[in-house]
């Protein structure tokens, strides 16, 4: 696997390339206390400078977390697609009805009553260390590859992966 660090405006295109692809992540809080909290997320949006923004309950432990520590880890994972990142980074709870009212689809409904729940927050994180594996191909064809180099001993393309620095 080639190693390809990205910075400024590339590496906030990978972010926003892979969280939307993968989509959904674990968000961990409460990192500096044992055990950490983690919950599934759905990425709602990326924004131009790399920010990463979520739809939130006002009431979960997570905001609760976030509200006391502002840092956080979201681990995404796409096996199927060999698509992995993890990010570093700061969130922070919004509250405005404007960013709610864009994020907000039909399938939220599971989780809150309308888009003007009292209860809706955003939370927004903003990356500070990032690093990915993004292999370009499904796992059958990557492992495909890796059989034929082991086979004939030399390495194949298997992707890239890389620190990403804004």
């Amino acid at each position: 696997m080639a190693t390809k660090h990205l910075f400024n405006k590339s590496a906030q295109d990978k972010i926003k390339e892979l969280a939307e692809a993968i989509d959904f992540t674990m968000l961990a809080t409460n990192l500096s206390k044992r055990p950490i909290h983690a919950i599934p997320m759905s990425t709602k949006k990326v924004d131009e400078n790399g920010n990463i923004l979520f739809l939130s309950n006002k009431h979960s432990t997570h905001n609760a977390n976030i509200q006391r520590d502002e840092e956080i880890h979201l681990f995404y994972a796409k096996p199927m697609s060999m698509e992995f990142m993890n990010v570093y980074g700061t969130a922070e709870i919004l509250d405005d009805k404007n960013i709610i009212s864009e994020l907000y689809q039909k399938s939220d409904d599971n989780w809150f009553d309308g888009e003007n729940d009292p209860n809706i927050t955003a939370i927004k994180v903003t990356p500070k260390d990032a690093h990915y594996w993004d292999t370009k191909n499904n796992m059958l064809i990557s492992l495909f590859k890796m059989g034929i180099g082991a086979i004939t001993g030399e390495k194949t393309d298997l992707g890239e992966e890389g620190k990403l620095t804004i």
